[in-house]
């Protein structure tokens, strides 16, 4: 089976790191044609616009995307490029695991995680205003559709994948109203999957039990901002951004990307770790059904990591982007 995939290597870093993970994902042997789209800073003073209509159009078409990392603007056009693809695509939920890999340093042993992050509403919806000259506001909207939505994926996503327990995170005994409503959404759902164990734990106790017992924990539950500092801090328990892979899912297309920006003071040296952005094509190929070889690929990448030759400057090495992920397609090759 053929697959198109639209193609969006981003910014800074995003060209190398996206040759270095087609490379890969061509090596697994599955058929895939790219589609590349160009969007971000560098396309800005050809379009008008980050975020050509043509994106979107390419990602509704094909379904499926891989993105590396875009600039945004400063003091114009969108407020985020990633919110604004988000918002358009209407990818309500966004998946960020964080798994330790052999060779990769890390205080912790034993991670393996999931935080589920609703990715529409919220404060990163976006309304705001000026109260007189001296005072911002920002509107915190939480609906019991996109909290039930999200709810939903959190437990689908623990019965597909094996999962035990789903912890909801938030504040809701400070926002009796907006967290108490995500809270009641993620109680009410739980009682569909008995099969699943359920618990909630506000939110900055919630840090402090990530680092002390991360282990403890298997899928977080997260209204959009607690989801995304809580996706840093649990990358961080496993290593960093360098290995934190995410998707971007919605009713008709989903986005994989790194979680890490552009990094443009280091692009064009061939130095940037590649995985992840490469463990974000893991798990494309896992959305696409393609699970065998899904689990080659990710097989590859723990070999290199734990062979320890082919890595690059942040993970202890002196590789570059392309030698690690030659390494790796050299193991898929066999």
């Amino acid at each position: 089976m053929s697959y198109r995939v639209t193609l969006i290597p981003g910014d800074g870093i995003g060209p190398e790191i996206s040759e270095a993970t087609t490379r890969v994902m061509d090596a697994t042997g599955v058929s895939i044609e790219w589609e590349v789209m160009e969007a971000g800073e560098k396309i800005l003073e050809q379009c008008g616009t980050p975020l050509p209509d043509t994106v979107c159009e390419s990602v509704r078409r094909n379904g499926v995307a891989l993105k590396g990392p875009l600039t945004t603007p400063v003091g114009r056009g969108f407020r985020s490029v990633n919110v604004a693809l988000r918002q358009e695509l209407h990818l309500f939920a966004n998946q960020r695991p964080a798994r330790n890999r052999p060779g990769v340093p890390s205080r912790y042993q034993d991670v393996d995680l999931v935080v589920v992050r609703e990715n529409t509403e919220d404060l990163y919806a976006g309304i705001e205003h000026w109260v007189g000259k001296d005072a911002a506001e920002s509107i915190k909207i939480i609906t019991r559709e996109a909290s039930e939505r999200i709810a939903r994926f959190a437990f689908d996503l623990a019965r597909r994948s094996g999962r035990k327990k789903v912890t909801c995170v938030h504040k809701a005994n400070i926002m009796k109203l907006s967290d108490g409503l995500f809270l009641e959404c993620a109680r009410e759902v739980a009682g569909e999957y008995e099969d699943i164990q359920f618990g909630d734990m506000i939110v900055d106790a919630m840090c402090m039990k990530l680092v002390q017992s991360p282990a403890d924990y298997d899928i977080l539950l997260c209204p959009n901002l607690y989801g995304d500092i809580l996706s840093d801090l649990c990358a961080g328990l496993v290593g960093g951004l360098g290995v934190a892979p995410s998707a971007n899912i919605g009713e008709g297309c989903a986005v994989f990307e790194p979680v890490h920006g552009s990094a443009p003071r280091r692009a064009g040296q061939n130095v940037i770790n590649p995985l992840a952005m490469i463990l974000s094509g893991v798990m494309l190929l896992q959305h696409l059904g393609e699970t065998e070889a899904a689990g080659r690929l990710e097989a590859a990448v723990d070999a290199v990591l734990t062979e320890g030759i082919h890595l690059t400057y942040d993970l202890g090495g002196h590789a570059g982007t392309s030698d690690m992920a030659e390494a790796i397609a050299a193991r898929l090759r066999g």
